[in-house]
């Protein structure tokens, strides 16, 4: 009998019927399972030192960690959902679990700091100190939507990686691409493939197939635009949250972008929440949605009004948000006052909005609800 993991999770969530019975995420909750048991047997209680023995004491080396996963497939069908239900039963206290945008940004930020402050003669490779810092905080490292995108990031992941692995850190992602088409058509990719080659060799690679897309069956079902405001539109952004979290309350959370704090007023397995006035009626910018759309597969939008010639500022500041989340291919679920065509039909600008109002259109449609999230940032918003 299963008393804990990832397994037990599943099974409680078929019973309950939050979840349809999948025999392909079965089979991958299953292999989950095992890497659960295999992580609290060899990485619970090791520190950094016992990591780093392996370089010192030859022949006494610590339990050597189990091989991570690398789970990739078509949006939908459940990838990141048994990300979550394996993350939240691991017993791992030195766990991570990051989308790898934010977490390439992060290493970006400090090697420029790096750079700033050293002079290349006392520290030859950073990347080595970085995966160092990282394995003294994180045993267990999770990615929600893997991919690489450009050539700064791919130019540094094979040395991080290694690193990382020889530091005894068991990775997990999630990805729309297999390995061997990451950075398909990049700059210098051939730069890159001794990269796939590492995580082929250090890591499970597992497909999960599936001719189901959950996620745009449920937005289908209980559709993305809902006018006009009341009861009816505002329990429909209640129930499609709970439907694609899974029951979940979500929780706040806050994100940093360049110095800027924006706080996420409720969010849950990559589904955020915010109110028209939280994201329109506040000074942010490009950059500021293009981080969220990367952050958030979902994003829910509350209490759009109908917006008249004065409110000039909200409709330049939501036209952004649209044509951001639509360049990531963020699903966009919101209530409004009326309809795409109507929102905006006086004032500077409107004449544009019909632009908007036709991404409205189109991020309705069952081409965009299946289209895989864009989870890097390709603007240039500074």
């Amino acid at each position: 009998m299963i008393e804990s993991g990832p397994l037990k999770i599943y099974e409680r969530r078929i019973k309950k019927g939050t979840i349809l019975p999948d025999a392909s995420q079965y089979s991958l909750v299953q292999q989950l399972q095992k890497l659960h048991i295999g992580l609290a047997n060899t990485v619970s209680g090791q520190s950094i030192l016992s990591k780093l023995s392996r370089f010192i004491f030859e022949g006494q080396k610590s339990k050597k960690p189990p091989k991570g996963m690398y789970i990739y497939g078509p949006p939908g069908v459940g990838k990141s959902m048994l990300m979550e239900v394996f993350y939240d039963s691991s017993k791992i206290s030195k766990r991570r679990r990051v989308h790898v945008h934010k977490f390439m940004r992060d290493i970006h930020a400090k090697l420029h700091k790096w750079r700033q402050t050293n002079d290349n003669r006392q520290e030859k490779n950073p990347l080595f100190r970085l995966a160092h810092e990282i394995a003294d905080s994180s045993s267990l490292l999770c990615f929600d939507e893997f991919q690489v995108e450009g050539i700064a990031d791919a130019m540094i992941l094979r040395r991080l990686f290694e690193s990382m692995f020889d530091f005894g850190i068991t990775v997990v992602a999630t990805s729309n691409t297999a390995p061997d088409d990451l950075y398909e058509g990049g700059l210098q990719r051939e730069r890159f493939l001794p990269f796939i080659d590492l995580v082929k060799d250090r890591m499970n690679i597992v497909e999960l197939a599936g001719n189901t897309d959950y996620r745009r069956d449920k937005l289908k079902t209980f559709g993305v635009y809902h006018s006009p405001l009341g009861l009816s539109a505002k329990n429909a952004l209640k129930e499609i949250f709970g439907r694609l979290t899974e029951g979940s309350k979500g929780e706040r959370e806050i994100i940093h972008v360049q110095g800027r704090t924006i706080i996420v007023p409720r969010a849950a397995r990559g589904v955020a929440c915010f109110s028209f006035k939280d994201l329109c009626e506040q000074p942010l910018g490009p950059s500021d949605y293009a981080e969220l759309a990367c952050q958030y597969q979902t994003l829910i939008l509350s209490e759009i009004p109908q917006l008249k010639p004065e409110d000039r500022n909200m409709a330049k500041r939501f036209s952004t948000l649209v044509e951001i989340l639509y360049e990531q291919k963020t699903k966009f679920i919101c209530s409004a006052a009326a309809g795409p065509d109507d929102l905006y039909l006086s004032g500077d600008g409107a004449a544009v909005f019909k632009r908007v109002a036709s991404r409205l259109q189109e991020m309705q449609s069952d081409e965009y609800l299946s289209a895989p999230h864009q989870s890097s940032n390709k603007r240039n918003t500074t």
